[in-house]
C-alpha cells in the first residue's frame, strides 16, 4: 500500500553476544561448587533473562522511563505517545504499575506477557507519530513508565528493580532539583555504571530554569555521573508542557529503534558486569597441568610407609626365607628342632600367609591418620599461582577420595602379595639331594649295626664279608660322618645362597607393591588433581572468550 513504511527485518545477533553467552554458560558450569555462589546465581538469572529476551520479538526495542517524585516522567511518557496515558497530578506517586505503550503489534503480545506488564495499562499506537521529519518512525518502539524509584511503597520500589533489569534502554528522568539524589545514584547509577552505552539520562522540567542556566546544571550533572563511573554520560534535557519540548529526546527514542542494536547492547552490557567478576576468579599466570614428579614420588613414598610396605616385604622375606629351609635345610637338623618346642616352627606358612593377605582386606590395611599426612603438601607446587576458591578445589580434589585410600592400598598391597605354590627349581635339587644324603647317613647306620651284631657279637652265621666284617666299622663310620657333614654343608651354603636371594625377593616384593600403590595414587590422588586443573584451565579459557 503506497505510503505504508514497510516492516524491518528480523534483527540478529552478532555472533560474538551468542559466543560470550555460551562462553559464560561453560563458566557458571565449571565454577559450580568451586568459586563463590552469589556470582554463579547472578550469571545464571542473567543467561535465564538474556535467553528469555533472544527468544521474543527482536524487532522491538523495550525503553523504560524511570526517574523519582515529582520529575516528570509520566508527562514525558504522555508526550511522547501523544496522548494521555499513564496519570499525573499533584499527588504522589501517581503511577503505581508500569504502563506500556507499544508501537507495532506484530509480536508484541508475547514481550509484554515476558514483561509481566498488566493488560490493563497496554497502549498500541498503530502508526508512526506525526513527526516533523517524515523518515521517523518509532515503529518496533515498547515504552514503560515505571513507579516511582522513591516511593514509599515497597511495591513500586520492586517493580522499578525488575525493570531495570530487563529493559533494552534504561532512561532515567530527572529533574533540576533533585538530580543529585542519593536514592537514584546509589541505588541505580552506581549499579549500572558499566550499563553507559544503554542509559540515557533525561534533564526535565528545564522551563523551570533560565537559559543560561540549563547548561550549568547539564555540566554539573556530568560531572557528577562521570564521577560514579558512568563513562561519556548521554544527557537531554527535555520541557514536557510543548512538543518543541520533547523533540531531541524522541529523536533519540527514533534513532534507537531504527538501529536495532539496544537489546544486543544491553546484553553485552550484562555480560561485561559480569565477566569482570568472572576475570577476578582467574590467575595471571599459566597454570600446571599436573603434580611435579618429584611430589608425585613423595606422595608414593609416604602411602607406601603408610601402608606398611616396608614391614610387608620384610615379613615376607623372613617367610622366604623360612619356607626355604623346609627345601635346602638338613633334614636331620630340622628333625632335631621339631622335637623342641619351637612355636614359631609350629606355625604353617600358608596360614602366616593368609594372615598376610587377611590383613589388608580391610580399613587396617592403613591408618587413615597416615594416609591424610600422606596427602598434606601434594598439591602445594600446583596451587601456589592459583586464586584461592581454586586452590582450595584442587587441594579438595587431592582429598575427594581419602577415606577411600587405605582400603585401595590394602587391597593393593593384598593383589601384590606373592603365592607359595611355585618354588625355585633348584630347591627341589637339593631337596633331593639332602634326602639321598639321609638315605646313605640311614643305610651307613644300618650297616654299622649289622658289623657289630655280626662281626663283633657273633649273633649268627654271617651272610657275607660286607657285614661280618668288624674291620669295616671305621670305615662305614666314615661314609656316615660324611654324608652328615656333606648335608650340614650343603644346608649351610644353600642358607648363605637363600639369604641372598631372600634379600632381592623382599627388595623385589616392595618395588611390586610400590608400583601397586603407584597405581593407586594415581587413580585416587593426582588424577582428579589433573583433572581439576584441566576444569581450571578451560575456566580461564572461557574467561578469555567472555572478556570484551
Amino acid at each position: 500500500m503506497a505510503g505504508q513504511v514497510p516492516a524491518a527485518p528480523e534483527p540478529t545477533e552478532p555472533p560474538a553476544l551468542t559466543d560470550r553467552l555460551n562462553a559464560m554458560d561453560r563458566l557458571v558450569q565449571l565454577g559450580t561448587g568451586r568459586i563463590e555462589p552469589v556470582l554463579l546465581d547472578e550469571a545464571e538469572v542473567m543467561l535465564d533473562r538474556a535467553g528469555q529476551r533472544l527468544r521474543l520479538s527482536g524487532e522491538h526495542t523495550v525503553i523504560t522511563l524511570a526517574g523519582g517524585t515529582g520529575s516528570g516522567k509520566s508527562s514525558l511518557f504522555n508526550a511522547i505517545c501523544g496522548l494521555e496515558l499513564s496519570p499525573t497530578g499533584v499527588r504522589r506517586p501517581m503511577t503505581s504499575k508500569a504502563h506500556a505503550c507499544v508501537w507495532g503489534l506484530d509480536g508484541a503480545g508475547p514481550l509484554l506477557d515476558w514483561l509481566d506488564v498488566d493488560k490493563r495499562h497496554r497502549y498500541a499506537r498503530a502508526s508512526a507519530l506525526d513527526l516533523e521529519r517524515a523518515d521517523s518512525t518509532l515503529q518496533g518502539l515498547v515504552l514503560l513508565d515505571l513507579p516511582d524509584h522513591d516511593s514509599i511503597q515497597a511495591l513500586h520500589r520492586a517493580e522499578v528493580d525488575r525493570f531495570v533489569t530487563i529493559a533494552d534502554l534504561l532512561v532515567w528522568v530527572v529533574d533540576p532539583q533533585k538530580y543529585a539524589d542519593a536514592a537514584l545514584h546509589r541505588n541505580y547509577i552506581v549499579p549500572f555504571a558499566r550499563h553507559a552505552g544503554v542509559t540515557l539520562i533525561v534533564l526535565n522540567q528545564i522551563d523551570k530554569l533560565q537559559p543560561d542556566e540549563v547548561a550549568d546544571c547539564v555540566a554539573d550533572l556530568r560531572r557528577l555521573l562521570e564521577a560514579e563511573g558512568l563513562v561519556d554520560p548521554r544527557i537531554v534535557t527535555t520541557s514536557a508542557i510543548s512538543e518543541e519540548g520533547v523533540r531531541g529526546f524522541r529523536d533519540v527514542l527514533v534513532d534507537t529503534v531504527a538501529a536495532h542494536s539496544a537489546r544486543s547492547e544491553r546484553l553485552t552490557a550484562d555480560v561485561d558486569k559480569l565477566a569482570e567478576r568472572f576475570a577476578d576468579q582467574r590467575g595471571t599466570t599459566e597454570p600446571a597441568t599436573t603434580v611435579d614428579d618429584a611430589r608425585r614420588a613423595e606422595l608414593i613414598d609416604a602411602l607406601t610407609d603408610a601402608a606398611g610396605a616396608p614391614a610387608v616385604a620384610e615379613a615376607m622375606e623372613s617367610a622366604y626365607e623360612l619356607r626355604a629351609a623346609d627345601f635346602v635345610g638338613w633334614p636331620v637338623t630340622a628333625l632335631v628342632t621339631r622335637l623342641r618346642s619351637d612355636p614359631l616352627r609350629r606355625m604353617r606358612l600358608t596360614e602366616l600367609r593368609d594372615e598376610l593377605r587377611g590383613a589388608f582386606t580391610g580399613p587396617i590395611g592403613a591408618q587413615q591418620g597416615d594416609v591424610d599426612t600422606a596427602l598434606q603438601g601434594v598439591t602445594d607446587g600446583v596451587t601456589g599461582d592459583l586464586p584461592e576458591s581454586w586452590a582450595r578445589s584442587v587441594r579438595g580434589a587431592a582429598r575427594s577420595h581419602a577415606p577411600e585410600l587405605p582400603e585401595a592400598l590394602g587391597i593393593s598391597l593384598k593383589d601384590a602379595l606373592p603365592t607359595f605354590n611355585q618354588v625355585p627349581r633348584w630347591w627341589w635339587l637339593v631337596k633331593t639331594w639332602q634326602y639321598f644324603l639321609v638315605l646313605v647317613s640311614v643305610l651307613g647306620v644300618a650297616w654299622i649295626g649289622m658289623l657289630v651284631a655280626y662281626g663283633v657279637f657273633e649273633v649268627g652265621d654271617s651272610p657275607n664279608d660286607l657285614v661280618g666284617e668288624a674291620g669295616l666299622i671305621p670305615y662305614v663310620a666314615i661314609l656316615v660322618i660324611c654324608t652328615f657333614g656333606m648335608g650340614a654343608l650343603t644346608s649351610s651354603a644353600c642358607r648363605n645362597m637363600v639369604a641372598l636371594s631372600s634379600s632381592r625377593h623382599g627388595e623385589r616384593m616392595e618395588q611390586h607393591m610400590r608400583e601397586r600403590i603407584s597405581q593407586v595414587a594415581d587413580e585416587k590422588v593426582l588424577t582428579p588433581v589433573a583433572a581439576e586443573l584441566n576444569v581450571y584451565a578451560r575456566f580461564r579459557t572461557d574467561v578469555e572468550s567472555v572478556l570484551p
